[in-house]
């Protein structure tokens, strides 16, 4: 699904490299979070996976039939509009192409994503949980089979949180998503099945669930790594 081969970025379009040498492999189906302290790249790679910026020098490919994002959301950004999730979502079908289709397309976004019942609701008016759930199914529609997050737990309570990533569990195990998360909250991640790539010194280094659930393993692994 996506294949990074030798991947070199930084932001002046000069050494030393942000990205140095970077290369990985999700497959098809795969969840994978990608976690690393401030600064280390994370937010790059997904930038970089979306076509947003272009690498120095490398590969990247994404044989994907539609990527969907979801960005972080804000109190302020959903205040700022009074529309409803309905309008919301075939809004944004119509900017996809869907035209007559959008309606339905959404509606079935918002069934996939538990929120059928709150498409007369002003965005606004949704809470954290609520607003993240729209934004997934936003990034569904028109098929994607590819789904990009960027910190989904963020501003979101326990329960919340446990929502949201028992959602996407589900759409990749119903669906056959490939997801890839920048992830500050590797334990919610890992509940959902997610494989940890940790960005160190411009480079990934992978550890699975079951190998991180063994805690000295994790210990090991990754405080040699960031230290």
């Amino acid at each position: 699904m996506i294949d990074i081969d030798n991947l070199c970025f930084s932001h002046n379009g000069r050494a030393p490299y942000l990205l140095d040498g970077l290369s990985l492999v999700v497959e098809r189906g795969q969840y994978v979070a990608l976690a690393g302290e401030n600064g280390c790249g994370k937010t790059t790679l997904m930038r970089l996976i979306l076509g947003f910026l272009k690498p120095l020098s490398g590969t990247i490919r994404v044989r994907a039939r539609r990527v969907g994002y979801v960005p972080q959301t804000t109190d302020f950004a959903a205040r700022a509009f009074p529309i409803t999730v309905d309008e919301a979502l075939e809004s944004w079908g119509r900017l996809l192409g869907l035209g007559a289709k959008s309606y339905a397309a959404a509606r079935e976004a918002l069934a996939l994503t538990g929120m059928a019942e709150r498409g007369s609701r002003l965005v606004g008016d949704l809470s954290g949980g609520e607003r993240e759930r729209v934004l997934i199914a936003r990034a569904l529609m028109g098929n994607a089979d590819l789904l990009i997050l960027d910190e989904p737990s963020t501003g979101l309570d326990a329960d919340g949180v446990r929502a949201i990533y028992s959602l996407l569990s589900r759409l990749r195990e119903t669906r056959g998503l490939t997801i890839v998360s920048v992830e500050h909250n590797l334990t919610a991640a890992l509940s959902a099945g997610a494989s940890v790539i940790h960005l160190v010194n411009g480079r990934t280094h992978v550890c699975t669930p079951r190998r991180y659930a063994d805690e000295s393993v994790g210990g090991r692994l990754f405080g040699s790594l960031i230290r």
